[in-house]
């Protein structure tokens, strides 16, 4: 009795403080999210919805989705004034970037994830969770319908002051028959999870004494779909899996395994540096693992997946017993229907400004997946920057007065510093004064043609935010950030100049920041892709691989489960239970 009641006041004590819990895990390097600013002051012309009125009552807030983005914002939100209303059918956050090694047992389901419960219970703002799934929203009355996950026909309305959109998307198909009823797809952890049972299952059938060669190597057929980082991780952890663990239990069937990645374009990892693409495919190839790059599926059947080579139209079958898909995502529905309200119906996702609200739209914000950030250009402006920055009404701009606007400018217009760099120039003034020739930089005056001129090159630098975890905790913390801030921010705006309109934005735009990318590739290597063109493959960066992923788990419980799981794994080798 003694002993139990120690066992429980000290697993209790851990419970209430969670801080101690770090003492267990040293292996951990502690992480932190990036905060930037956000949000321009609102406007009421052409927007469907109107802002909520000022006042001492506290604004309802509704958080739709519980992803990187949902619970970033939820994570960084400490101003009380606001009630908080998440609904999101899924009650859990999920570490996806580790999905690849739940599917072989690397790391259990369980690791990677933490109750959205846990994560909000000791917050000083009022957080409530229901478990539903959004299926409109009527942005003119600021209501959401909302359909209980228990119950399809259990549906209530919510009314919000401001909503944050954090949904994610959908797997694309691309409409390609046969793919939703015969693959495996790697968003969720009941992906994860129903492809590691579907693994085993294909070892146990290919076992059996009454199956032929053929159906046998059939069986053990695994195709992925797909060459960006999830398609290669992917077949690289099942490679290390049947490897290192499957070939000791199954040695009747060893031969047999084959994995095939396809991929439609030239090369695998296009979003990496070309030294990380050509590696990973050279290895790949070492592995034994068919890499087929140039070839499209045109339709998947039961048991066959039918290919296109591009170049040639080529068309032939692949005999599979599991199909991965992993080629991009799309639009839900919802926010299809939604865009459809706001004007936006030709897009084939949600705009936003550079404040994370969503155009058309005074009360409405969207991060992550679901939404993309519509950069306004320079030369939609170009005028109205001349005239705010010819404070003296010449007609022309001396270089005196383009520095005084210049960091308005560059703040407001991140594309600007994109180009500068590009040409490796210090300064606007360094573009003007290419424009004027030898002219000295004291005496340069620009006409607004002239002005025209000279940025027009500026917005080719313009690019989309990709569509990654990275991206959406940024914004999440970004935002959050705003709605801290939002009656200081209000009172004393931080943000640059309006250009067309007086005054300034209430914060500065979001601006996203690159940290870096990992491609693991097996065999306890991995690819590292770090600021200022920095790459390292090998098995140090597996190390480094290690450390980022073990400190940017959202709760030490999850820290500590996911360390002890690498550790089991190291110690024991993966659990191939049918589970």
């Amino acid at each position: 009795m003694r002993s139990l009641n120690f066992y429980e006041r000290f697993s209790r004590t851990f419970r209430e403080n969670p801080s101690l819990s770090r003492f267990l895990v040293v292996f951990a390097v502690s992480g932190g999210g990036l905060v930037a600013y956000s949000e321009a002051n609102v406007q009421t012309v052409g927007k469907i919805d109107e802002l909520p009125e000022a006042g001492n009552e506290k604004k309802r807030v509704v958080v739709l989705g519980t992803g990187w983005a949902g619970t970033s914002f939820l994570k960084n939100l400490k101003n009380p004034s606001y009630d908080i209303q998440v609904i999101s059918p899924r009650n859990y956050f999920a570490f996806t970037p580790l999905l690849p090694s739940v599917t072989v047992g690397t790391v259990e389901a369980r690791s990677v994830v933490e109750p959205i419960r846990n994560i909000v219970k000791k917050k000083n703002v009022n957080v409530d969770y229901w478990e539903a799934e959004c299926y409109r929203i009527d942005a003119k009355n600021k209501k959401i319908y909302c359909r209980s996950s228990q119950d399809d026909k259990e549906e209530f309305v919510v009314d919000y002051d401001y909503l944050v959109v954090a949904m994610g998307a959908r797997v694309n198909t691309f409409n390609t028959p046969g793919v939703e009823e015969n693959c495996h797809y790697l968003k969720e952890v009941e992906d994860a999870q129903k492809i590691r049972r579907t693994v085993i299952d294909c070892f146990e059938k290919a076992s059996l004494p009454n199956l032929s060669e053929d159906e046998k190597k059939r069986v053990l057929q695994f195709v992925v779909v797909g060459g960006g980082p999830t398609g290669v991780e992917f077949a690289a952890e099942l490679h290390d899996f049947v490897s290192e663990d499957l070939v000791k239990l199954y040695p009747s069937v060893k031969n047999l395994v084959k994995i095939t990645l396809l991929e439609a374009t030239d090369h695998i990892l296009n979003m990496f540096d070309k030294r990380i693409t050509t590696f990973a495919e050279e290895k790949f190839h070492r592995d034994g693992i068919d890499l087929k790059t140039g070839e499209m599926v045109v339709k998947v059947s039961e048991k066959e997946i039918s290919t296109k080579v591009i170049k040639t139209g080529e068309v032939s079958t692949i005999p599979y017993g599991m199909a991965v898909w992993s080629t991009g995502i799309a639009t839900r529905p919802v926010i299809m229907d939604f865009m459809k309200q706001i004007g936006q119906a030709n897009r084939r996702v949600l705009a936003t400004d550079e404040w994370l609200r969503v155009e058309g739209t005074n009360s409405i914000y969207a991060l992550g997946d679901c939404a993309t950030i519509n950069q306004r250009k320079v030369m939609e402006d170009i005028s109205a920057i001349f005239q705010k920055a010819d404070k003296d009404n010449s007609g022309t701009l001396t270089v005196k007065e383009f520095q005084e606007a210049l960091d308005d400018i560059c703040d407001r217009y991140p594309q600007v510093q994109l180009y500068l760099k590009n040409k490796q120039m210090s300064s606007l003034v360094d573009l003007l004064t290419e424009s004027k020739g030898d002219v000295a930089k004291e005496s340069i005056e620009l006409n607004v043609e002239e002005f025209k001129s000279a940025l027009s090159q500026v917005d080719s630098q313009m690019k989309n935010l990709p569509a990654t975890a990275q991206v959406a905790a940024q914004q999440g913390s970004y935002l959050a950030d705003c709605f801290n801030r939002m009656e200081e921010c209000t009172k004393n705006p931080e943000g640059p100049l309006r250009f067309r309109e007086s005054g300034r934005h209430r914060f500065r735009p979001f601006r996203y920041k690159h940290l870096g990318q990992f491609a693991p590739l097996g065999g306890e290597q991995t690819a590292a892709q770090l600021p200022g063109d920095w790459v390292s493959i090998g098995h140090s960066s597996q190390w480094l691989w290690y450390s980022v992923y073990a400190s940017k788990q959202v709760s030490w419980r999850t820290r500590s489960l996911v360390v002890s799981d690498w550790m089991r794994r190291f110690i024991f080798g993966r659990d191939s239970s049918q589970i």
